[in-house]
């Protein structure tokens, strides 16, 4: 039942990203000077507190930003910080740090196993989806959907957020819920082993 609830919620997302993001990388990139200190010059942060958001589609970085701004997703470092862009420079920077090269790192080999399991069969016994069903087999993600790139992303700061969604703190994944309810009966060691193996995703 929950897998017909995740590909409905596929479905009412991709209907509701529809109109995409059109942005212009060059105008983007001298707006990003604020950005720096936190996401790096190229979008690749300085430490795992900060996502890094080099090559993450720039249509899941508008929805982001666009939450930040108007309160939708609590995120408190990121509270003002894009309350003077207006609409067309958000989608400049999402242009900008979407057209980057995104550092990989290594996973931990004493969670790959667990780890690969988990992103690319689930866990049947628990009805938890691939995770690659949604974010694609190599961790690019899916445009068009808004759903994030997770390959290269801080071990840290992926577990961190698979934590929000499984105790209702981070809600903005739609009126699916989807996140919400793939994570609800993740234990904490298969979070662990997940976000390790996205890292190391090549």
């Amino acid at each position: 039942m929950r897998l017909l609830h995740l590909l409905a919620g596929t479905l009412i997302f991709l209907g509701i990203t529809e109109a995409r993001a059109e942005g212009d990388a060059e105008r983007g990139q001298p707006l990003t000077a604020l950005c720096v200190a936190c996401h790096g010059p190229d979008g690749n942060s300085i430490a795992a507190t900060f996502p890094n958001i080099a090559g993450q589609n720039a249509q899941y970085l508008l929805k982001q930003m666009q939450e930040f701004k108007s309160n939708a997703r609590s995120a408190p470092l990121m509270t003002g910080m894009l309350n003077a862009f207006n609409d067309q420079q958000l989608e400049d920077i999402a242009a900008y740090y979407s057209k980057q090269k995104t550092h990989r790192g290594n996973a931990d080999p004493a969670l790959v196993e667990l780890g690969e399991s988990i992103y690319r069969s689930g866990i049947k016994r628990k009805e938890i989806a691939a995770c690659s069903s949604c974010h694609s087999p190599t961790g690019s993600g899916n445009g068009p959907a808004a759903f994030p790139a997770l390959a290269g992303q801080w071990p840290e700061y992926t577990e961190a957020q698979l934590k929000a969604f499984r105790a209702g703190e981070r809600t903005n994944d739609g009126d699916s819920r989807m996140m919400q309810m793939m994570t609800l009966d993740l234990s904490d060691p298969e979070i662990k082993a997940v976000s390790s193996y996205l890292y190391g995703l090549h």
